[in-house]
Protein backbone atom coordinates (compact mmCIF):
# COMPACT_ATOMS: atom_id res chain seq x y z
CA UNK A 1 0.00 0.00 0.00
CA UNK A 2 2.94 2.23 0.64
CA UNK A 3 4.00 1.92 -2.97
CA UNK A 4 0.47 2.67 -4.23
CA UNK A 5 0.32 6.11 -2.59
CA UNK A 6 3.48 7.51 -4.31
CA UNK A 7 2.32 6.05 -7.64
CA UNK A 8 -1.03 7.82 -7.24
CA UNK A 9 0.72 11.07 -6.40
CA UNK A 10 3.02 10.84 -9.45
CA UNK A 11 0.06 10.01 -11.70
CA UNK A 12 -1.84 13.07 -10.38
CA UNK A 13 1.23 15.25 -10.89
CA UNK A 14 1.71 14.02 -14.49
CA UNK A 15 -1.95 14.58 -15.43
CA UNK A 16 -1.83 18.05 -13.84
CA UNK A 17 1.19 18.95 -15.94
CA UNK A 18 -0.16 17.55 -19.19
CA UNK A 19 -3.75 18.82 -19.01
CA UNK A 20 -4.35 22.58 -19.44
CA UNK A 21 -5.84 24.50 -16.56
CA UNK A 22 -9.59 24.86 -16.68
CA UNK A 23 -9.56 28.68 -16.48
CA UNK A 24 -7.35 28.98 -19.61
CA UNK A 25 -9.72 26.76 -21.58
CA UNK A 26 -12.65 29.09 -20.84
CA UNK A 27 -10.90 32.34 -21.84
CA UNK A 28 -11.70 33.13 -25.50
CA UNK A 29 -9.94 35.99 -27.23
CA UNK A 30 -11.92 37.98 -29.81
CA UNK A 31 -10.61 40.30 -32.52
CA UNK A 32 -10.38 43.91 -31.44
CA UNK A 33 -11.13 45.12 -35.01
CA UNK A 34 -13.70 43.67 -37.32
CA UNK A 35 -12.79 42.95 -40.93
CA UNK A 36 -13.91 46.03 -42.82
CA UNK A 37 -11.76 45.90 -45.92
CA UNK A 38 -9.09 48.29 -47.06
CA UNK A 39 -9.60 52.02 -47.45
CA UNK A 40 -6.64 52.51 -49.77
CA UNK A 41 -6.63 53.17 -53.54
CA UNK A 42 -9.74 55.30 -53.57
CA UNK A 43 -8.43 57.52 -56.39
CA UNK A 44 -10.15 57.74 -59.74
CA UNK A 45 -13.66 57.90 -58.34
CA UNK A 46 -13.97 61.66 -58.64
CA UNK A 47 -16.17 63.07 -61.40
CA UNK A 48 -14.65 64.58 -64.56
CA UNK A 49 -13.90 68.29 -64.76
CA UNK A 50 -15.71 68.80 -68.10
CA UNK A 51 -12.86 70.64 -69.83
CA UNK A 52 -13.24 71.43 -73.52
CA UNK A 53 -14.95 73.63 -76.07
CA UNK A 54 -18.34 74.96 -74.98
CA UNK A 55 -19.16 77.03 -78.09
CA UNK A 56 -18.19 75.68 -81.51
CA UNK A 57 -17.10 77.55 -84.63
CA UNK A 58 -20.03 79.56 -86.01
CA UNK A 59 -22.07 79.68 -82.78
CA UNK A 60 -23.61 83.00 -81.78
CA UNK A 61 -22.53 84.13 -78.29
CA UNK A 62 -23.36 86.95 -75.93
CA UNK A 63 -20.83 88.94 -73.91
CA UNK A 64 -19.70 86.85 -70.94
CA UNK A 65 -20.45 83.43 -72.45
CA UNK A 66 -17.78 80.83 -71.74
CA UNK A 67 -16.22 79.61 -74.98
CA UNK A 68 -13.78 76.97 -73.70
CA UNK A 69 -12.40 75.59 -70.43
CA UNK A 70 -8.91 74.13 -70.19
CA UNK A 71 -6.30 72.99 -67.69
CA UNK A 72 -3.31 73.89 -69.91
CA UNK A 73 -3.24 76.32 -72.81
CA UNK A 74 -4.80 74.44 -75.70
CA UNK A 75 -6.69 77.43 -77.12
CA UNK A 76 -5.48 81.02 -76.87
CA UNK A 77 -7.60 84.18 -76.60
CA UNK A 78 -7.96 86.15 -79.83
CA UNK A 79 -9.99 89.21 -80.78
CA UNK A 80 -12.80 90.09 -78.36
CA UNK A 81 -12.03 87.08 -76.13
CA UNK A 82 -10.99 87.32 -72.47
CA UNK A 83 -8.93 84.95 -70.33
CA UNK A 84 -10.35 83.93 -66.93
CA UNK A 85 -8.55 83.02 -63.72
CA UNK A 86 -8.48 79.28 -64.43
CA UNK A 87 -7.54 79.71 -68.11
CA UNK A 88 -11.10 79.64 -69.37
CA UNK A 89 -11.95 81.74 -72.42
CA UNK A 90 -15.02 83.98 -72.49
CA UNK A 91 -16.59 86.39 -74.99
CA UNK A 92 -16.06 90.09 -74.41
CA UNK A 93 -18.60 91.10 -77.06
CA UNK A 94 -21.70 89.71 -78.71
CA UNK A 95 -20.99 87.95 -82.00
CA UNK A 96 -20.00 84.76 -83.83
CA UNK A 97 -17.20 82.43 -82.66
CA UNK A 98 -14.30 81.70 -85.04
CA UNK A 99 -11.31 79.38 -84.52
CA UNK A 100 -8.07 80.01 -86.40
CA UNK A 101 -4.61 78.42 -86.52
CA UNK A 102 -1.88 81.03 -86.62
CA UNK A 103 1.89 80.92 -86.74
CA UNK A 104 3.40 81.43 -83.29
CA UNK A 105 6.22 83.96 -83.19
CA UNK A 106 7.49 84.30 -79.61
CA UNK A 107 8.62 87.56 -78.08
CA UNK A 108 12.42 87.91 -78.01
CA UNK A 109 12.15 88.85 -74.32
CA UNK A 110 10.67 85.46 -73.42
CA UNK A 111 13.69 83.19 -72.87
CA UNK A 112 11.67 79.96 -72.53
CA UNK A 113 9.87 80.49 -75.81
CA UNK A 114 13.08 81.43 -77.62
CA UNK A 115 14.77 78.32 -76.24
CA UNK A 116 11.90 76.20 -77.57
CA UNK A 117 12.13 77.79 -81.02
CA UNK A 118 15.89 77.34 -81.25
CA UNK A 119 15.57 73.60 -80.48
CA UNK A 120 13.17 73.06 -83.39
CA UNK A 121 14.55 71.67 -86.66
CA UNK A 122 15.27 74.20 -89.37
CA UNK A 123 12.18 75.19 -91.32
CA UNK A 124 9.75 74.02 -88.62
CA UNK A 125 6.88 76.35 -87.77
CA UNK A 126 4.81 76.45 -84.58
CA UNK A 127 1.06 76.90 -84.88
CA UNK A 128 -1.39 77.81 -82.12
CA UNK A 129 -5.18 77.76 -82.10
CA UNK A 130 -6.80 81.11 -81.35
CA UNK A 131 -10.45 81.75 -80.50
CA UNK A 132 -12.00 84.96 -81.85
CA UNK A 133 -15.42 86.53 -81.57
CA UNK A 134 -16.49 88.46 -84.68
CA UNK A 135 -18.77 91.21 -83.38
CA UNK A 136 -22.31 91.25 -84.73
CA UNK A 137 -23.32 94.53 -86.30
CA UNK A 138 -26.41 95.72 -84.43
CA UNK A 139 -29.16 96.82 -86.80
CA UNK A 140 -31.90 99.36 -86.25
CA UNK A 141 -30.49 101.20 -83.21
CA UNK A 142 -32.43 104.33 -82.35
CA UNK A 143 -30.49 107.16 -80.83
CA UNK A 144 -33.03 109.22 -78.93
CA UNK A 145 -30.51 111.85 -77.96
CA UNK A 146 -29.76 112.64 -81.62
CA UNK A 147 -33.48 113.05 -82.33
CA UNK A 148 -33.96 115.82 -79.76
Amino acid sequence: MASAVPALRTRAAVTALLSPPQAAALAVRYASKKTGGSSKNLGGKSPGKRFGIKKMDGHYVHAGNILATQRHFRWHPGAHVGLGKKKYLYALEEGVVRYTKEVYVPSPNNSEAMDLVTRLPTGAVLYKTFVHVVPAKPEGIFKLVAML
